[in-house]
C-alpha cells in the first residue's frame, strides 16, 4: 500500500504548514468577528420585523447593514488564511473600526461594558497580529522603499 495523497490535500497541508500561526490567529478574530456582525445584523434584523421598534424602517435598515458589513471581516480572513496580501488591509480597517465602537460601549452604562471590553481586546490583538514582522512577510507584503 502506498501512501500517496491527492494533490490538492497536499497543496492544503503545504500552505498550512507554512502559513505562521499568527496569521492563522489573525484571521481567526477577523473570522469572530464577522460572524458576531452577522448575528448582531440578523437579530437585530428578526426584532425589527417581529418585534414592536420604534422605528421598523430603521431596525431593519440596522439588521441589513451589520449583516451586510459582516462581510468585509469574512472575506478578509478567508484572505488571510489563504495567505492573499490584499486581506490585511480590510483586517486592519475592521479593527480600526472596532476601536471606536468599542470605546462607546466601555463608557455605555449597561451589560455593553463587558462586551466593549472584549472588543477591545480582540481588535488590539488582531491589530498587533496583523503588523507583525512575520505575518507582513508571510502574505508577501514588503515595505517600503522595498521593491525586490
Amino acid at each position: 500500500m502506498s501512501s500517496e495523497q491527492n494533490p490538492a490535500q497536499e497543496t492544503a497541508e503545504a500552505g498550512a504548514a507554512a502559513r505562521p500561526r499568527r496569521l492563522t490567529y489573525a484571521a481567526v478574530l477577523a473570522g469572530l468577528e464577522g460572524v458576531a456582525l452577522a448575528v448582531g445584523g440578523l437579530w437585530v434584523l428578526v426584532l425589527g420585523i417581529t418585534g414592536s421598534p420604534d422605528d421598523r424602517q430603521q431596525a431593519v435598515t440596522l439588521g441589513i447593514t451589520l449583516a451586510v458589513l459582516a462581510l468585509l471581516p469574512l472575506l478578509a480572513a478567508r484572505g488571510l488564511l489563504l495567505r492573499r496580501s490584499w486581506s490585511r488591509g480590510p483586517a486592519v480597517i475592521t479593527q480600526l473600526l472596532a476601536l471606536p465602537i468599542a470605546y462607546n460601549l466601555i463608557h455605555a452604562d449597561s451589560l455593553a461594558v463587558p462586551a466593549g471590553i472584549a472588543l477591545t481586546a480582540v481588535a488590539v490583538a488582531a491589530l498587533v497580529l496583523l503588523v507583525n514582522g512575520e505575518t507582513t512577510r508571510a502574505l508577501g507584503i514588503k515595505g517600503p522603499g522595498r521593491a525586490e
